[in-house]
């Protein structure tokens, strides 16, 4: 899985790192795994999922960071059957927020940082707020 670091958990993982009220590098290094932990909780992935020749349910492979990667993996596979790739949207981001923790990454609007599917696709409107309680007006990633 190839992971690209965004600036705010980048900062998240640094702040941990420079702290220095940890008891032993242990402590430490159990704060750093929760954290990056909740940080890829954030994100949106992508499963490849797999149907055997006869129809029956096959091989299923996650999480991918892309499509590109779940593809790449697929073309060195022979397993047989079909596949398709499926995007798997986390529910981190608005579960955090529920529970007061804001994810700043998404969403534009200090208040809001919902996950990025929430936004429009569609081309006159691409990158426009769905969340009709959000007052944000733009997206980025």
């Amino acid at each position: 899985m190839r992971i690209t670091p965004r600036k705010e958990e980048v900062a998240a993982v640094v702040a941990l790192l420079e702290d220095d009220t940890y008891e032993s590098a242990t402590h430490m290094a159990k704060a750093v795994i929760k954290e990056v932990g909740e940080i890829l909780q954030m994100r949106d992935w992508v499963a490849l999922v797999h149907t055997w020749s006869d129809g029956h349910r096959g091989l299923n492979f996650a999480p991918f960071g892309n499509e590109a990667e779940a593809k790449t993996f697929a073309s060195k596979m022979a397993f047989g059957g079909t596949g398709r790739i499926v995007p798997l949207h986390s529910p981190g981001t608005m579960l955090a927020n529920h529970d007061g923790k804001k994810w700043k990454g998404y969403c534009q609007h200090d208040e809001c940082g919902h996950a990025p599917f929430a936004h429009s696709a569609a081309s006159a409107a691409r990158g426009a707020c769905q969340i009709p309680t959000c007052p944000c007006n733009g997206f980025r990633k």
